[in-house]
């Protein structure tokens, strides 16, 4: 059985996420620079594998003093710890095209596994003859679990920042072309 190897198309990916600000509002971001890629046998999804590495310092929220904020040693600390890493341990088929990615995040050189709520949106042949493969994915996680402790009590009541954090993927990856 051949492997197939699929690399993440950066300008047709989005790594997301939303967290809570003063308790009542939501502020969205993104990651704008990471590299991933999904590695199948044959055309078996739930014995693939998956890497992701993304670019710390390339979060982006629209707001350049928050997002310097986030890159300091109050958040991820992007000198001391550049990537954000997620690797599958393994993946589960949870039925009408659902699958289960469980794998290890690594933030800040912590590392906890997490489980990623997938759904394969389709396989197409492009224009110009490459094999493209899209999903959606998402999950949660709780920030303090990967030493993102930071936060600022509310003269109200709550915190600044929310513990929650959900990450949100929609992906396209190109299959490598055979040699």
């Amino acid at each position: 059985m051949s492997l197939k190897t699929w690399q993440l198309d950066a300008a047709h990916t989005t790594v997301g996420f939303m967290v809570r600000h003063m308790v009542v509002a939501k502020v969205h971001g993104r990651f704008t620079r990471f590299e991933g890629k999904v590695v199948v046998p044959g055309d078996d999804l739930t014995q693939g594998s998956v890497e992701v590495k993304i670019d710390a310092s390339s979060i982006d929220t629209g707001v350049e003093q928050r997002d310097n904020h986030l890159r300091s040693a109050d958040f991820f600390d992007v000198g001391a710890f550049p990537k954000l890493i997620f690797r599958s341990k393994r993946v589960q088929d949870a039925g009408k095209g659902r699958y289960r990615v469980v794998g290890d995040l690594t933030i800040r050189d912590v590392t906890r596994e997490v489980v990623l709520e997938a759904e394969l949106l389709g396989k197409v042949k492009d224009p110009w003859g490459n094999d493209r493969l899209a999903f959606q994915a998402s999950t949660g996680i709780e920030r303090k679990d990967f030493g993102l402790s930071w936060n600022q009590a509310l003269e109200a009541g709550g915190l600044l920042v929310g513990e929650r954090v959900d990450i949100s993927l929609d992906v396209q990856a190109v299959a490598e072309k055979a040699a």
